[in-house]
């Protein structure tokens, strides 16, 4: 299934919208806890277990959007908008969001 945050797709015209799809996914994990606290420490460089759990967030919700749209008779999924944010008590979860709009592209 094609998933594109543009509005639409370059030499691809869409027969039917079908309507608003998304996805979501709650981590528990201290990330940003511990993340923000040990600032410090990273600076300046990148911290591979943190971008590997917000990797794994955004591909969870992806691919339950797209498995909504397929449900739906969709073959692609336009306007597609990610959203992360910290959720629990001080921050300990994180939730991923992906939402776009459920199409159907000419073949």
């Amino acid at each position: 299934m094609l998933v594109t945050t543009t509005p639409s797709v370059e030499g691809r015209k869409i027969v039917k919208y079908i309507g608003l799809v998304t996805g979501e996914t709650i981590i528990g994990a201290n990330i940003f806890k511990d993340l923000f606290a040990g600032i410090t420490d990273i600076v300046g460089g990148r911290s591979s277990s943190y971008e590997r759990v917000l990797r794994e967030g955004k591909d969870t919700a992806v691919n339950e959007m797209q498995q909504y749209a397929a449900a739906l008779g969709a073959n692609a999924i336009v306007g597609v908008d990610l959203d992360y944010e910290t959720v629990g008590s001080g921050g300990s979860m994180l939730m991923v969001s992906a939402n776009g709009t459920a199409v159907i592209l000419e073949d």
